[in-house]
């Protein structure tokens, strides 16, 4: 239903249509929350039944605890932000549905072929945490401006987190992105990435009159002044300390390409983009001509199907052949995929459960399943740049762009290098792959996302900012010629805007 309201002619009661245009969100998204639910039921049965021949027996824990979970997010939206978007919370049901269910479906193909533990209830319960984390933060946190007070001390303790794998971390898999805490292992830089949005919507919206002042041009291109660089250059060198050091090619292309694109948003200067690409790629080449673990992820994308050749004819550092396998996985699936159950992730090792998930979905759901899952995922990138259309307030806007962007960033580098666009990095996809703090961390980001939602919500019913009644106009009905006036002075009836 539209949010104009029937006050203005004295038609309604503006209030009633403001609460029914609440409530109508608000169901709209227990409506899809349930769907996801059904969904994702059918098809760990589905996988189930190619797995076993039989309905699996934790279908019912299943689909109470993941119903659960959701309904206690849905009523703490409904509770704490009933202005907020009714799509956010869904799709993010969704893709931790779907992933649960593939954990569940690769458990039972790495304990034949490795004798692997089973990470599906694990998993389940880093979901259950991030749903407690996304609750808790609408709970405490009634307002998105709240964050700008803490903009350094966010700053000083993303810059600790972001540099500790360096001198405090556990070697994994060629990379230092690990912090061991006794039995559990840490990724602080999933965390960082949440936290240096924060500081950057706040930096860039007290300085971006200055970074936009345009210095000399040069091939037609406006470029920035020399004085004005020196934040690029500092988010430059920290993201090549990252590269280099903790030998984490995601993270610090996630780091460095967050802020480009939310500076070029705060001064809309192209130029910032242009130097952006270029220090990027620029930085990337230097690593990998020094770094061999960088060195063999880029030969890997160069020629993957060259691990086959014989060992005298390999190119140096290549060693794994998870990127053919994923090819390969890609070219089974085919368009509808080999079903649920039926394929064989396992060629790709335990990586299918982290990096390389998205192969496990082109096999046994082909590319229509790809194209469902990457749909999910722009949807929620859509939805968090219309929050930041939606939005009133400069910080508000920049901070919602930069979270959608920080998806958008994740989703691009794995995609883009399972299928073999770019390079691969070593990230997960969020929400459907395995990892405590990456589903902790992408449940907080949802939270922020719905509270800024909720604050553009409101700004969209309530203009005066505090105001729950839009004041009725009332006309003098002895007087046919009189002017409509509000009921009070400084009261002026104001109309919910259409988005």
């Amino acid at each position: 239903m539209g949010r104009k309201g029937r006050g203005a002619d004295g038609g309604g009661d503006p209030r009633a249509d403001i609460g029914r245009w609440i409530a109508h969100r608000r169901n709209t998204e227990l409506v899809l929350i349930l769907f996801a639910v059904l969904i994702c039921a059918a098809g760990h049965a589905t996988a189930g039944l190619a797995l076993y021949d039989a309905v699996p027996s934790g279908l019912p824990a299943y689909a109470a605890g993941l119903g659960g979970a959701a309904l206690a997010a849905h009523l703490a939206v409904r509770r704490f932000a009933r202005h907020a978007d009714p799509l956010i919370l869904p799709v993010t049901v969704m893709l931790s549905g779907l992933g649960l269910i593939l954990m569940d479906r690769l458990d039972h193909s790495y304990a034949l072929r490795y004798g692997s533990e089973p990470v599906a209830a694990n998993q389940a319960t880093w979901t259950v945490i991030g749903i407690g984390l996304l609750v808790a933060t609408l709970l405490v946190l009634r307002h998105h401006r709240l964050l700008a007070r803490y903009t350094y001390v966010g700053m000083a303790i993303s810059l600790l987190l972001l540099m500790a794998p360096a001198f405090f971390g556990a070697d994994m898999y060629g990379a230092k992105r690990w912090i061991n805490l006794g039995p559990l292992s840490l990724q602080p830089g999933e965390f960082v990435k949440v936290m240096i949005v924060v500081f950057f919507a706040s930096y860039l919206m007290a300085n971006r009159d200055a970074l936009a002042l345009v210095g000399r041009r040069f091939l037609g291109l406006a470029l920035p002044r020399g004085r004005n660089a020196g934040p690029v250059l500092l988010v430059w060198g920290v993201s090549l300390v990252v590269l280099f050091y903790e030998r984490d090619l995601g993270t610090s292309l996630i780091f460095f390409g967050v802020f480009i694109v939310m500076l070029y948003i705060a001064t809309e200067r192209t130029s910032w983009v242009v130097l952006g690409g270029l220090m990027a790629v620029g930085g990337t080449v230097l690593v990998a001509a020094t770094q061999p673990h960088v060195k063999g992820r880029v030969q890997a994308w160069l020629d993957p199907m060259a691990i086959y050749l014989p060992p005298e004819q390999r190119p140096p550092g290549l060693i794994s052949d998870q990127s053919a396998q994923a090819l390969f996985s890609f070219g089974t699936g085919g368009l509808t995929g080999t079903g649920l159950g039926q394929g064989h992730p396992d060629l790709i090792g335990f990586a299918g459960r982290s990096d390389f998930i998205l192969s496990t979905v082109g096999e046994e759901l082909g590319l229509a399943g790809v194209t469902a899952v990457i749909f999910l995922y722009v949807l929620l990138i859509e939805r968090a740049l219309r929050t930041a259309l939606s939005v009133t307030d400069p910080f508000g806007k920049l901070l919602a762009a930069g979270l959608g962007t920080v998806i958008a960033l994740q989703v691009f580098v794995v995609a883009g290098g399972v299928t073999g666009l770019i390079p691969l990095t070593g990230k997960a996809l969020p929400f459907l792959a395995q990892g405590g703090s990456s589903t902790v961390a992408n449940f907080l980001l949802v939270a922020l996302l719905i509270r800024i939602s909720d604050s553009a919500g409101k700004a969209s019913t309530e203009p005066e900012g505090n105001a729950t009644i839009l004041t009725p106009v009332i006309r003098v009905d002895d007087d046919p010629a009189s002017p409509a006036r509000p009921a009070s002075p400084g009261t002026a009836p104001k109309e919910p805007r259409e988005r």
